[in-house]
């Protein structure tokens, strides 16, 4: 567990270091968004949380090489690595591409159906078969398809979830650390290093979310939640326990539908003030 824990400030020291590095480059139009306040900010940010977890996953890999060990904590680090990649990429694809496709999953759906594949769709689809792919990879195997297709259901979910969170500075983040806390506390599993990297290359990102100077995009919030997903299918390892958290993905994945969640957080004061808790009213 300590070993998860320690995982969290490395990934943050290191992407905030790599923004400070490359925040110039993120300043093109195609990045170009207006905020929930219809400030300026630069999408797409996020994608620096697959990038850091891969540098370090790569650091990692080194020192192994370099000392001949191979440490039981790090069997995580490489599925975490590529359902970030991959998560990073089609979310990228979405930040620059996406403009003026929104109307939610009905909508896409609904272009799916005249044969046009918009981006989220694409995002859809292969954010699917990346998370088959991971939670494959760190599945038991013992419980066949429909437990395979349980387990990517997990990753893929929370990445979708994550991004409807990312609506304010820092809240898909700040959600995303909790859940990732609470797993590697209920789980005591050191294997959750390589999540927590990536979970940690996000808090590294929160001083510019909060000056509303960027926002994670896809790029950076369906990584983060995928993370969470294969965090998740190490803390709870029975069957019974996944199909329930499979259940409550699907209800508020569904319930976003339907429902505005800043609406509901804005309408509960604790939970209110925790989202905006970092935040900068005051700037100009």
């Amino acid at each position: 567990m300590i070993l998860s824990l320690l995982a969290l400030p490395v990934g943050a020291v290191v992407c905030a270091a790599l923004w400070s590095a490359t925040s110039s480059i993120f300043d093109v139009d195609a990045l170009r968004r207006a905020n929930y306040r219809d400030r300026p900010v630069l999408t797409g940010v996020g994608v620096l949380v697959p990038v850091t977890l891969a540098l370090l996953a790569g650091f990692i890999r080194l020192m192994q090489l370099i000392t001949e060990r191979n440490p039981s904590w790090d069997q995580l680090v490489g599925p975490s690595v590529a359902a970030a990649l991959g998560f990073g990429l089609l979310g990228l694809v979405d930040d620059v591409t996406g403009v003026g496709q929104s109307g939610g999953f009905r909508a896409h759906a609904r272009r799916l159906l005249h044969g046009e594949i918009s981006s989220a769709m694409l995002k859809v689809i292969g954010g699917a078969a990346v998370a088959l792919v991971v939670s494959a990879a760190i599945g038991r195997g013992d419980e066949g398809v429909l437990g395979a297709l349980r387990d990517a259901a997990i990753v893929a979910l929370a990445a979708n979830l994550a991004n409807l969170l990312d609506r304010r500075p820092g809240r898909a983040t700040k959600v995303a650390v909790t859940a990732y806390v609470v797993a590697a506390v209920t789980s005591g599993a050191p294997s959750l290093v390589g999540p927590g990297l990536g979970v940690g290359a996000a808090i590294g990102l929160l001083p510019a979310e909060f000056r509303e100077r960027v926002m994670l995009g896809d790029a950076g919030a369906n990584p983060l939640g995928a993370l969470c997903g294969l965090a998740a299918l190490v803390a709870v390892p029975g069957a019974t326990g996944r199909w329930v958290l499979v259940g409550i993905l699907v209800a508020l994945n569904l319930a976003s539908e339907f429902v505005s969640f800043s609406r509901v957080i804005d309408s509960l004061a604790p939970l209110r003030w925790l989202d905006r808790l970092g935040r900068r009213d005051d700037l100009d």
